[in-house]
């Protein structure tokens, strides 16, 4: 099992970076593919960026790709997503999952079994 806890969310301008932050607890954290997913006013939760157990290998939305930067430090048991070029459309609660590691990285909700609390990105225009 392993637990989650996202930080680093807050209120920035159009243009702007954010770095955010997902601290897991549990054991064999190295073990696990995790991924950020973001839910947007009045929309369903939609995946951001994923990365292997490894950090070898990451995947990004294409509304991110070229913008946000998905990495981990399995020594701290974190995984950080750093977000430039903010856009209002970037506005949502953001969350970090795991699910145990094998085969690609899931893109789909249901394929992960931890999630986190979820932390506000608000971005203004």
């Amino acid at each position: 099992q392993v637990q989650l806890v996202e930080s680093g969310g807050g209120l920035v301008q159009a243009g702007d970076s954010l770095s955010l932050s997902c601290a897991a607890s549990g054991r064999a954290f190295s073990r696990y593919v995790v991924g950020w997913f973001r839910l947007p006013p009045g929309k369903e939760r939609e995946f951001v960026a994923g990365i292997s157990w490894s950090g070898g290998s990451t995947y990004y939305a294409d509304s991110v790709k070229g913008r946000f930067t998905i990495s981990r430090d399995n020594a701290k048991n974190t995984v950080t997503l750093q977000m430039n070029s903010l856009k209002p459309e970037d506005t949502a609660v953001y969350y970090c999952a795991a699910r145990q590691a094998y085969g690609s990285i899931p893109i789909v909700v249901s394929q992960y079994g931890y999630w986190g609390q979820g932390t506000q990105v608000t971005v203004s225009s």
